[in-house]
């Protein structure tokens, strides 16, 4: 009888709020030792890849439907006003979390870190930005950054956009070849596009066989094979070429689509009005799609902005083609200076922030 009687009185407790709550957090306490352990084990080195991958597949998965539905229970145990109010950051909460984890805690690191000198341990003030400014190299990295943040988006933008007026007057079929051929180089990383372009700015010595197509040309037609990569200034042409040779088609397919959508009355009353093809195509077409090219220019200006690939695969920012990106790496990763690497990534984050507003200004208009 009493072996009854406390089996009743512990399922009754159990199924009373207060039971709910202690279950719920036993179950995500047992969750969060289970997902430390999974960590710990995934750590040790005499594990194979192949478990490792699975257990991460299964820990990060599982792990994160296990956090929510213990929080979830425990939510549900609790009163009716508590519900409502702690439901939104139960699911929430998480995302937050490792945004917080990833993103807030090292953008504040950083920041923190760039007072400092190379190894961290002694506060130097501002001199890591004075740096930026006063160094003879860094001027010319800063030309360089100024060079690919005007000339690449300007220009793939403008190619863009002269491309999908043009192939949208040409058959369908043919418009469809045209933008899937110009739209290619979009699927290709910027690191296969480092090297497929490496190859055709390759230089070998006067004499030697020019695997590299330009110089190819170059010799065939009865000159002197160029070093391409090593002419200054113009090197930084050559390499920014290559982001408007992939962004070209990202805009055109864009843009593409918002030339399409303009009203094909506004054209045809300002033809009326005597507007002639390049007038109607800059007095109307073009304003009718503004929002769109501002989007598109500042997405493009965002992928600049924080370009390094190329420029690592190409010259490693010898030659005076360094930017901000591939130095701060270099004084980060290769130089160790932890501080100047700091300043510069929030040099670059700074000069990303009011293009983030404007961008986010222009999309809040479009919705009104």
């Amino acid at each position: 009888m009493s072996s009854t009687a406390n089996n009743t009185g512990l399922a009754g407790f159990l199924s009373s709020r207060y039971g709910k709550m202690i279950v719920s957090l036993a179950g995500l306490l047992a969750v969060i030792a289970i997902l430390v352990q999974g960590f710990l084990y995934m750590r040790d080195a005499e594990i194979s890849k192949l478990t490792v991958a699975i257990l991460a597949l299964v820990i990060g998965i599982g792990g994160i439907w296990g956090l929510l539905a213990s929080l979830n229970f425990f939510v549900e145990s609790l009163g009716e006003r508590a519900r409502v109010k702690l439901r939104p950051f139960i699911f929430a909460g998480p995302a937050a979390a490792v945004l917080g984890l990833y993103i807030v805690y090292p953008a504040l690191r950083t920041l923190y870190i760039s007072f400092f000198n190379r190894t961290s341990t002694e506060f130097v003030g501002l001199r890591n930005y004075a740096f930026i400014f006063t160094d003879p190299q860094m001027v010319i990295v800063l030309r360089n950054t100024l060079m690919w943040v005007v000339f690449v988006p300007a220009l793939a933008v403008a190619l863009g956009l002269l491309i999908a007026v043009m192939t949208d007057r040409l058959s369908q079929t043919m418009e469809k070849v045209t933008k899937s051929l110009i739209f290619l180089p979009l699927a290709i990383s910027f690191v296969g596009a480092s090297v497929i372009w490496r190859f055709v700015y390759y230089y070998q010595p006067p004499g030697s066989t020019q695997i590299g197509l330009l110089n190819a040309v170059v010799t065939a037609l009865g000159g002197d094979p160029v070093a391409w990569l090593i002419i200054r200034p113009w090197n930084n042409f050559f390499l920014l070429f290559i982001m408007i040779w992939l962004q070209t088609g990202f805009a055109m397919v864009i843009l593409s689509a918002s030339v399409k959508g303009v009203p094909k009355d506004l054209l045809e009353a300002a033809r009326i009005d005597g507007a002639g093809e390049v007038r109607a195509f800059f007095n109307v077409t073009v304003p009718y799609i503004s929002g769109a090219i501002l989007t598109v220019w500042t997405t493009i200006l965002f992928l600049v902005l924080k370009i390094f690939d190329i420029v690592y695969v190409m010259t490693s920012g010898r030659f005076d083609t360094g930017i901000v990106a591939s130095r701060f790496y270099q004084e980060a990763f290769i130089f160790r200076n932890f501080g100047r690497g700091s300043a510069l990534a929030v040099f670059l984050f700074i000069v990303v922030i009011p293009f983030m507003v404007q961008n986010v200004r222009s999309m809040q208009e479009k919705r009104r």
